[in-house]
């Protein structure tokens, strides 16, 4: 599979949001601003996941049509990898 360029953008704003975590931590910041923005960086990351899975599923799926295959169990697998990363 390829990735496109959004989603490695969407990889470096989390990187971003992750380095401006540790700098708050290192600055003592309060921790409800501190797991503000963890939860912020896990919903992101979340995204890129949803995202990664869509875009593979898409592409499987139309490979399965054009072999004259069922995509059910590719649909099930796409499913299975979402609810996992969660």
């Amino acid at each position: 599979m390829e990735y496109d360029k959004k989603m490695i953008h969407r990889l470096k704003r989390v990187e971003g949001q992750v380095r401006a975590v540790l700098r708050m931590m290192d600055e003592g910041k309060d921790c409800r601003d501190v797991v503000t923005q963890i939860s912020a960086a896990r919903n992101a990351l979340d995204r890129v996941a949803a995202l990664v899975v869509s875009t593979n599923l898409e592409a499987c799926i139309r490979e399965d049509q054009a072999k004259g295959q069922d995509s059910e169990e590719t649909i099930r697998e796409a499913v299975n990898l979402l609810v996992k990363s969660r």
